[in-house]
């Protein structure tokens, strides 16, 4: 049980800074583009960010998965990302959402963060069944 609670910590510490990460590069991106889709840039770059840590950490740290060649590689971090899909509607959903509802920057970091926690939670079981198996 001490393992497993280890581990869950973990997990989530590296949530919490490729979290960080997403924020931060979403910030960059909207102070470097003032075009008419910004909102959508930053997002998107933030998301493409925090996914590109989230498996460094997730791939090395949490599941021990090592991949046999570069090939290996890519083709587990295109199924990571197809996994991926999935939680991160949720978590642009609720991004989006609150954006829409409550019209502030914080609160749409707030819904950020809140999607991203559910998806990341749902990602982990997503990873541990179809990503990061033995081959």
């Amino acid at each position: 049980m001490n393992q497993l609670f280890n581990l869950a910590l973990l997990y989530a510490l590296f949530a919490v800074i490729a979290t960080l990460c997403n924020i931060l590069a979403q910030e960059i991106s909207i102070h470097l583009f003032s075009a008419n889709f910004s909102l959508f840039i930053s997002v998107l770059s933030g998301t493409l960010v925090g996914l590109v840590v989230k498996y460094i950490l997730d791939k090395r740290y949490i599941f021990k998965y090592k991949t046999k060649n570069s090939q290996h590689n890519r083709r587990t971090f295109v199924l990571y990302t197809v996994m991926g899909f999935f939680t991160t509607t949720i978590f642009w959903g609720f991004e989006f959402g609150f954006h829409f509802i409550f019209e502030g920057k914080e609160m749409r970091y707030l819904g950020g963060i809140i999607g991203l926690m559910i998806g990341y939670i749902s990602k982990y079981y997503l990873d541990k069944k179809y990503v990061f198996t033995v081959h």
